[in-house]
């Protein structure tokens, strides 16, 4: 029997989102003079590089894309960045990804910025799903839904050679 799948978000609403978050970031920093983005691979990394882009064109301040790379089935924080972690001393960073699930990967992206003194960190993510096994909350969200665990969210990007959707299956 084949997955049904339900659209939630469509291109355009991916996009309408994309840029109430940066307007939100953007007041909530418009004082700042870089802001450092750092994505979350695979996904998180293509919605951190549309979010940089929507910033870079509204907001006084630079930005500057960073990508992290987490063993996501890992037990314990195993992460290539493709940075000094040191460009992030004192500067705020807005951690990208696509859902929130459990909580586990957005908490190991915490970990990489633990020895790091930033002037805040702030999450970002497309999908709120409401199932935290983690501490977790998101300071910027798209959507929040309240699914239950035999549900999985599909985040699709035209990066991945398809046209933008959010599908719950």
């Amino acid at each position: 029997m084949e997955d049904k799948k339900i659209l939630v978000l469509n291109k355009q609403q991916i996009q309408q989102k994309i840029d109430r978050i940066a307007y939100q970031i953007l007041e909530d920093n418009f004082e700042e003079k870089e802001l450092i983005i750092a994505g979350m691979l695979p996904r998180g990394g293509f919605l951190a590089a549309r979010l940089k882009k929507v910033l870079d064109e509204i907001a006084p301040f630079t930005s500057t894309l960073l990508t992290i790379d987490l063993d996501r089935f890992s037990t314990s924080l195993n992460a290539k960045v493709d940075f000094d972690i040191e460009i992030c001393n004192n500067k705020v960073v807005i951690l990208v990804d696509d859902v929130l699930n459990s909580g586990k990967s957005l908490a190991y992206g915490f970990g990489i910025f633990l020895d790091v003194p930033l002037k805040k960190l702030r999450t970002v993510v497309l999908v709120d799903r409401n199932h935290k096994n983690f501490p977790i909350n998101t300071d910027y969200s798209g959507i929040a839904l309240s699914t239950i665990i035999k549900e999985h969210i599909d985040v699709v990007l035209s990066e991945t050679g398809q046209e933008d959707a959010v599908y719950l299956r």
